[in-house]
């Protein structure tokens, strides 16, 4: 009667045993191994064991140089890397490595949060990510929901009213209005009152009319609610009514970055937010005053889509523009 040769016990293989291989494959070290999967070393010993004792085979021999591959471990090393990347990507866990990954990632944002968190994201990137490449898309385009929904924006930041389930978000900055004219603008050295500003004209940024389907400072496309004003019109114009007075707004643009030019040659005025008007007066001959009355506090936030919620690509990129939000900003004053 012919002995029948026993083969690999595949039954007693599970994923974390394989983990643990390709672990010991790539560190050498069984210290390192367990630092890297945060398990002791006795833990990846004992895994180790099971995986020789399930594939009949010692696969990694102690050395003077560390843990040294057999040919069976060699030749099952490749093709065990892919089959483990493959589970990685259908269960979205793939590794992201921010030092060596090359990508390009899209995000959806207007020239005022370009302007104020773009050097620094820039400048962080090319520090601790320096093959990932950005392109950031006008966030005022009107199927910006659409094209959040198609995959072609990973992330759109700005000022969202409503938020449907499908998508998530998490706030990269609050902030108030704040008001900007030129250095030598007859209000600069004056207590302001509401009244003050009726005496001048105001310019403004739009970022969408009613001809876009604006209501009440917001667009709203596909469930998404976002903001068509660079500022709260509403605000204003509660505080002026109290008073008895009107706005008149002399020059409506579309562009934030416009305003500094257009303030330096008239005694116009204008109403930015915060962290560009701190923007404006430091690169700029913009004076920046506290409003004289009461500003609703908004929050920027950064907003993505429900499906990439655990890639951790996209929990990468969120922190990083999250962490640069947190950073302190100065009050107007």
């Amino acid at each position: 009667m012919t002995k029948k040769l026993s083969g690999p016990n595949l039954q007693r293989i599970d994923l974390n045993l394989l983990r643990v291989f390709e672990a010991v494959f790539e560190e050498r070290n069984l210290l390192r191994a367990g630092k890297r999967l945060h398990l002791s070393q006795s833990a990846i010993s004992h895994a180790l064991g099971r995986l020789r004792e399930s594939l009949q085979d010692e696969l990694f021999v102690r050395t003077s140089k560390g843990m040294e591959p057999t040919a069976r471990a060699l030749a099952i090393a490749a093709p065990l890397r892919d089959a483990m990347q493959g589970i990685r990507q259908t269960l979205g866990v793939m590794p992201f490595d921010p030092q060596t990954e090359t990508r390009t990632f899209v995000l959806a944002a207007n020239d005022y949060v370009t302007a104020v968190l773009a050097p620094a994201l820039s400048h962080h990137l090319m520090a601790v990510a320096p093959s990932i490449d950005l392109v950031i898309r006008p966030s005022t385009r009107l199927d910006l929901a659409e094209q959040i929904d198609l995959g072609r924006i990973d992330l759109a930041i700005g000022i969202f009213s409503d938020v449907p389930s499908r998508f998530q978000s998490a706030a990269v900055w609050s902030q108030q209005d704040a008001l900007v004219m030129r250095k030598g603008h007859p209000l600069r050295r004056k207590k302001l009152s509401v009244g003050d500003l009726v005496g001048f004209p105001m310019l403004i940024v739009s970022l969408g009319g009613q001809e876009e389907g604006a209501v009440s400072g917001y667009i709203l496309e596909h469930g998404l609610a976002r903001q068509s004003e660079m500022f709260d019109r509403q605000a204003l114009e509660d505080a002026l009514r109290a008073v008895g007075r009107k706005p008149r707004y002399r020059m409506t643009v579309p562009h934030s970055l416009a305003v500094p030019d257009l303030l330096a040659a008239s005694d116009m005025v204008s109403i930015v937010p915060e962290p560009l008007a701190r923007a404006f007066s430091a690169r700029a001959e913009v004076a920046v005053i506290p409003l004289p009355y009461t500003a609703p506090v908004a929050t920027l936030r950064a907003l993505w889509h429900r499906r990439h919620e655990h890639d951790p690509a996209h929990i990468w990129l969120r922190r990083q523009i999250l962490d640069l939000g947190s950073r302190p900003r100065s009050s107007p004053g």
